[in-house]
């Protein structure tokens, strides 16, 4: 089955580390990332840009409305994901707690809708 890992952290706190905890922990992503690359459990993952850059897009009475910036005011922002294969949601939660950012935010844990 597919699980959606969804990292979210405080952007604002995030960028207060310091240069070498932020290289730190790029590289425990890197090795994180490595391990479920060779393990057969990744499927697809990328870092997301700041919130500072995000589009929100509705359409209300057929019209299209854009807002700079993310829907909902939240502490954690959405920061990236991965998606990955695991034979149940234990072994999702597992491989989410090998996530760096877990220590420092949240990650979620979603399952994928299969369409029949």
């Amino acid at each position: 089955m597919q699980y959606l890992l969804m990292i979210y952290q405080n952007e604002a706190e995030y960028a207060k580390l310091d240069t070498a905890t932020g290289q730190k922990m790029m590289g425990e992503y890197q090795d994180f990332t490595q391990s479920i690359i060779q393990s057969g459990n990744f499927k697809a993952g990328d870092r997301l840009r700041p919130t500072t850059t995000a589009t929100t897009v509705r359409i209300r009475d057929g019209k299209t409305l854009t807002t700079d910036g993310p829907f909902a005011e939240t502490r954690e922002q959405l920061g990236g994901y991965y998606l990955i294969e695991a034979k149940d949601l234990d072994a999702a939660i597992a491989i989410a707690a090998r996530i760096p950012s877990a220590r420092l935010g949240s990650i979620e844990v979603r399952p994928i809708w299969v369409y029949d």
